[in-house]
């Protein structure tokens, strides 16, 4: 079995054989998948219902849904996420309500794909975490649009910290430039 599969875009990085050499329970599992006492199985995610109601943490302080592109039942496929559109003019900063409207009608994902990638960041691509230019990348997701109780607009996104995936906001009131980009589906 090969450690790296040409093409799919996993790495056997440092960080994974430091957890390999110093965590008992994997060197017991690959003991006994060594042995004959088990087997490797190809894991099966779960389907991300896209048009589920998405989760929204600030709703006890009056956090509605402004906007919910439902985009039906998905299989989780990285391949398929394209996670640097930007539009012309994000290069030099464009205003989030002006950006919402070109993104109008394109297939951007909604913050249910989110949500599933927070609970299962190992599934998150290596090449995700930076952009061309070697910046962090901040992946928004449009199709889910965030209004809080002053009446501003927001978007969540996934940002890779250096240590670890986690969540940003960023408003619409705000420039958005070109190391903002928006999720969108791949076609």
């Amino acid at each position: 079995m090969a450690m790296n599969r040409m093409g799919d875009g996993r790495k056997f990085t440092p960080e994974l054989f430091h957890k390999l050499c110093h965590n008992e329970c994997v060197l017991d599992g690959l003991y006994d998948v060594l042995t004959g006492y088990a087997a490797f199985k190809q894991v099966e995610h779960v389907i991300v219902d896209l048009d589920a109601a998405p989760f929204n943490q600030w709703e006890k302080e009056g956090t509605v849904i402004d906007e919910h592109q439902k985009g039906g039942l998905w299989k989780f496929d990285p391949a398929q996420v394209e996670v640097g559109f930007v539009v012309a003019g994000q290069k030099n900063g464009i205003r989030g309500h002006k950006l919402r409207k070109v993104l109008a009608g394109k297939p951007v994902f909604n913050a249910n794909l989110l949500d599933f990638l927070l609970a299962h960041p190992e599934l998150i691509p290596e090449g995700w975490k930076k952009d061309e230019s070697g910046l962090a990348r901040h992946i928004f997701f449009w199709g889910t649009v965030y209004r809080n109780r002053d009446n501003c607009l927001y978007v969540r996104g996934l940002s890779w910290n250096g240590d670890a995936w986690g969540l940003v906001l960023f408003w619409l009131d705000g420039d958005w430039y070109d190391f903002y980009p928006a999720a969108l589906r791949a076609s």
